[in-house]
């Protein structure tokens, strides 16, 4: 199911991610998610795209999300 907001993320996004990473992480998962709908995993995929979009911008060090232009 596509995302209208970043509210509406699974908590694990929503209490992981900053701000920023969680409007990669929607955007992306919406993409793939449209783009996909014809594949029975259509979800599954549209979430290993989202956290890999994520993964481009930022970087987990520790418990915390840090991007990649801030290190």
């Amino acid at each position: 199911m596509p995302y209208s907001s970043n509210e509406d993320l699974p908590a694990a996004v929503r209490h992981r991610l900053p701000r920023h990473a969680q409007d990669i992480y929607r955007e992306a998962f919406n993409h793939s998610f449209a783009s996909h709908a014809a594949d029975s995993r259509q979800e599954e995929i549209a979430h290993r795209i989202a956290w890999a979009a994520v993964k481009q911008s930022y970087t987990k060090i520790d418990d915390a999300w840090v991007s990649l232009q801030s290190k």
